[in-house]
């Protein structure tokens, strides 16, 4: 800070030779004869002169010292703020730029924060957060169809097998037929049975589907946990029962020889049996019951795998509850 010339102007007259302020008294005859001696400093033959004492000259002199004691008085008061501002700055440089020697200035109102300190906001701003940590992934859908304790979407023939026909690509197949049962084994032939009951089956859902003479019946066996699952499809002998109706016979019972497949994914085991509807026995040539049987099978995996992905979303969107 500059002092004296921050308004534009000089700084305070301090007084002087040659100033008015100087020697208020040699500028000015008295009117007592006296010429040009001090009227406070008489000749001495006239010390005790009664003359009348000039007393302009004493008001302008008064006035000439009061200034000069103003000024004084602002100039000794900036002189002082100056030197209390010294000592402010020399105590923080003693502070914080120190030897270290001292161990008392140690956690002082005025000492700056150190590293890793938190600094608290000036503007009185709020501060920006940062997550603590990363997202957690979006669920699994397999998890949600692994186990019945998270598996609780609504099961049955509709859900799996919904409308009337199905349409995989440019082929499109009609339902003829579906039902379910908690009697695992009734929907089999074969070994099968034994094996299902073996492993705790909960229920077998089956529906038909035909197109140009050959019938599929697709049968999905449900369970409590994977494992089971698992276990089952690795035990399977016989296959499931065709199931006939709406215009479709009996088809694919012995002694006829049919394609049969077995799968899993989950607490599910999905089966298929394809054959012909006139009975005629299938061959490794014949690629309309194969494509069949791989349309159903595709189309029952689907359905498995949107139960789980329709439940993990839901889970992803729930709000969380502390």
């Amino acid at each position: 800070m500059s002092f004296g010339h921050g308004q534009g102007g000089q700084g305070p007259s301090w007084g002087g030779p040659g100033s008015p302020d100087h020697d208020p008294y040699g500028a000015r005859q008295s009117q007592g004869g006296y010429g040009s001696q001090d009227p406070y400093d008489p000749p001495a033959s006239d010390r005790y002169d009664t003359q009348t004492p000039d007393w302009a000259a004493l008001a302008d002199a008064s006035a000439a010292r009061g200034r000069r004691k103003r000024w004084l008085m602002i100039g000794g008061g900036v002189l002082a703020t100056g030197a209390v501002a010294a000592i402010v700055a020399t105590a923080v440089v003693s502070m914080n730029g120190g030897s270290g020697t001292d161990n008392g200035t140690e956690n002082t109102a005025g000492q700056l924060p150190t590293s890793g300190t938190e600094v608290p906001n000036q503007n009185g701003d709020p501060a920006p957060s940062f997550p603590s940590a990363a997202p957690l992934p979006p669920p699994d859908p397999k998890d949600f169809i692994s186990s019945a304790d998270k598996d609780k979407a609504p099961l049955g023939e509709d859900t799996l097998f919904p409308g009337k026909k199905l349409t995989m690509g440019d082929r499109v197949y009609l339902k003829a037929a579906t039902t379910s049962t908690t009697n695992c084994a009734a929907a089999t032939q074969g070994a099968l049975g034994s094996v299902l009951a073996s492993n705790s089956c909960d229920q077998v859902i089956r529906a038909t589907y035909h197109k140009d003479g050959v019938a599929v019946t697709v049968g999905v066996a449900v369970f409590e946990r994977e494992a089971q699952a698992l276990k089952a499809k690795d035990q399977a002998q016989g296959g499931i029962a065709s199931l006939s109706g709406s215009g479709i016979d009996t088809f694919c019972r012995a002694p006829s020889i049919c394609l049969k497949t077995t799968n899993s994914y989950g607490r599910y085991v999905y089966f298929t049996v394809g054959g012909f509807t006139n009975g005629k026995n299938v061959a490794k040539t014949d690629k309309g019951v194969y494509a069949t049987c791989d349309d159903l099978a595709e189309f029952t995996f689907r359905q498995i795998l949107g139960r789980g992905q329709a439940q993990a979303s839901a889970a992803a969107t729930e709000p969380v509850t502390q």
